[in-house]
């Protein structure tokens, strides 16, 4: 039995999964008991699978497997980081119930969580998969090992160790997961997108459940607004080169030397209307300030309602000084448009409750909107400038 064979008999019920199973690479290894996914050194998902195993087990439980792997991917599961062995094991457990429950070839074999926990031990059964208890489906994994903690306090149990075992020895090993040696950021941008890609062709043929653990995957950022910002700014950019005759050229006496424009790394725009609460407005500007003073670099700051208001190059500890001046309606085309047209920034960061219209930017934007900012703002920005340009401040 050939695993590319599985791939496109699944592919033949789900054009959504075969996309995916494309996109991984799979390597075969006798180090692998069952199948595991891992990471290669360019930060792209591989199947590790053992042959033998491939050749033993009943081919709907193979494709089952297959698509088990892919929601690990779907759901983010490498970014969880247990706290030590035993934690390990809860999360393999929690993990399990949260994707096995929309798995129809699993599930024929599932063993509720609560059973498990309750009894202490496994099944006597080569096919052992973990679903969720009947009362609680459709839950996070992270809702799932909450649970777990919380249910063994109840029944004073603490040891998971031979229910985790079975676990292994029937499924997949979650290690290689865990134990990622490159950069987990390019990981985490690499499977959003194509995840993202996937849903976006094939969203409307995928049951409810999945479509929705699909859309909590790639709409909701896993790093913090601060995080997200940082991140954003942290790209230096030289600005436009051009030839001057005030530069002489010290190839060619006869001839202009070149002069390159280093631009300020970023512009902020500031929304100061009236509906911008101060305690956010402080939160987001000490955030510059600390990034100003992590860069060294000044950054182009414009405040804004109707119109702007106040232009700056902020450097560190300006915030505490500095008048806020607005209060009126919102209208950020105008800062959007002064920042490029003038400073050229190679991005720009917007803060606003989005209760005005969407700006035009023609340089990457990442906007920062408030704990209560209008949805359609953002869902506009979302769908003109993706899924990595809204990040809210929580």
């Amino acid at each position: 039995m050939k695993i590319e064979d599985l791939i496109l008999e699944i592919g033949q019920r789900s054009p959504f999964y075969l996309y995916l199973l494309l996109t991984v690479s799979k390597r075969p290894s006798d180090k692998v008991r069952t199948i595991a996914l891992s990471f290669s050194k360019k930060s792209n998902p591989v199947l590790v699978y053992n042959p033998r195993w491939l050749q033993k087990k009943d081919r709907n439980i193979l494709k089952g497997m297959l698509i088990h792997e892919i929601l690990h991917l779907v759901s983010l599961h490498f970014l969880i980081r247990p706290k030590d062995e035993r934690d390990r094991k809860i999360w393999d457990l929690a993990m399990d119930a949260s994707i096995n429950q929309y798995i129809p070839e699993l599930t024929a074999f599932g063993v509720p969580l609560d059973v498990l926990v309750r009894e202490g031990h496994g099944v006597d059964n080569e096919n052992f998969f973990v679903v969720p208890p009947d009362s609680m489906p459709g839950l996070s994994a992270e809702e799932y090992h909450k649970w777990i903690i919380e249910e063994m306090e109840k029944l004073d149990r603490y040891d998971v160790l031979e229910v985790a075992e079975m676990r292994e020895k029937a499924t997949d090993s979650h290690k290689a997961m865990y134990e990622i040696d490159t950069s987990v950021d390019m990981i985490l941008e690499l499977t959003k997108s194509k995840v993202g890609k996937a849903f976006d062709l094939y969203k409307n043929e995928l049951p409810s459940g999945i479509r929705r653990l699909v859309q909590i995957s790639i709409s909701q950022p896993l790093l913090n607004w601060r995080d997200m910002m940082r991140r954003f700014i942290g790209i230096t950019e030289q600005g436009e080169r051009y030839m001057t005759p005030l530069r002489p050229n010290r190839r060619y006496e006869m001839h202009p030397g070149w002069k390159t424009d280093y631009t300020a790394r970023i512009g902020v725009v500031v929304d100061t209307s009236g509906s911008i609460i101060d305690e956010e407005l402080n939160a987001f500007l000490s955030e510059i300030d600390a990034i100003s003073r992590l860069s060294g670099s000044d950054i182009v700051l414009i405040q804004v309602d109707r119109t702007v208001n106040l232009e700056m190059r902020y450097r560190h500890g300006m915030w505490r000084k500095m008048e806020v001046i607005g209060g009126g309606e919102t209208d950020l085309q105008p800062a959007v448009d002064r920042i490029q047209e003038k400073y050229r920034t190679e991005g720009i960061v917007v803060f606003t409750d989005g209760f005005t219209e969407l700006p035009s930017a023609s340089r990457r934007v990442l906007f920062v909107l408030s704990k209560h900012s209008n949805e359609e703002f953002a869902k506009q920005a979302l769908e003109a400038y993706g899924r990595n340009a809204v990040v809210f401040l929580k």
